[in-house]
């Protein structure tokens, strides 16, 4: 199971189900506290499969710098009454990579070339998250006794979708989501990361769920 941890100055994804003549709707969604940052940092194992080969990375990371990506927005935006809220976020960092061949060696490097890495909250039971990977978004490369580069979501932007956990800090986990491969790629490129006991904290604030209501 991939599981991101999302240490953030008290990001909460709040709201209420609402319902209509037709049915069930989509939920409103609230995410707390409008305009702060946050960073979302791996627990656990970053793997990936393509082919024969695993590659394992120990360390992720995607921090705020400047700007717009991984800060919640300001209020009305950081409000949907009918569906999920995104946030832009930096495109993450990879370290501690290794592969399963004996010399053979990986980099893994992330980008926002074609397009923002988002990560979108919908309120509901249970609380939905995910990443949108954008078009060529993640690129492997190998070195040493075998070389090649393998470019994940080579056609367009990827939705790697799991359920988030409101908490200090909150969590969102991922099972087993694949990633569309390139043609030339004998299998997908899939993110595995598997959760551990210990959660990193970089923030002081504590998530919260609340009901939104409406003005």
């Amino acid at each position: 199971m991939s599981k991101l941890l999302v240490s953030l100055t008290g990001l909460a994804a709040a709201g209420a189900l609402s319902f209509g003549a037709a049915g069930t709707q989509a939920a409103s969604t609230t995410v707390l506290p409008a305009g702060h940052s946050f960073s979302a940092k791996l627990t656990g194992k970053a793997t990936f499969v393509a082919g024969s080969t695993t590659m394992t990375c120990t360390v992720s990371a995607s921090v705020p710098t400047s700007g717009a990506n991984n800060a919640i927005p300001a209020a009305p935006g950081n409000h949907n009454a009918a569906g999920p809220v995104s946030v832009p976020v930096n495109p993450p960092s990879f370290s501690g990579c290794s592969t399963s061949i004996f010399g053979v060696n990986v980099t893994i490097t992330s980008n926002a070339t074609n397009g923002p890495w988002t990560l979108s909250l919908q309120n509901g039971a249970p609380v939905t998250g995910g990443f949108t990977i954008p078009k060529g978004g993640v690129v492997l490369k190998t070195s040493g006794l075998a070389s090649c580069t393998i470019t994940a979501s080579p056609a367009g932007p990827t939705a790697v979708n799991g359920t988030w956990t409101n908490g200090s800090p909150s969590a969102l986990a991922i099972v087993n989501a694949p990633s569309p491969r390139p043609p030339r790629a004998a299998s997908s490129v899939r993110p595995a990361i598997s959760p551990r006991p210990s959660a990193p904290r970089t923030s002081s604030a504590t998530p919260r769920t609340r009901p939104s209501r409406s003005p």
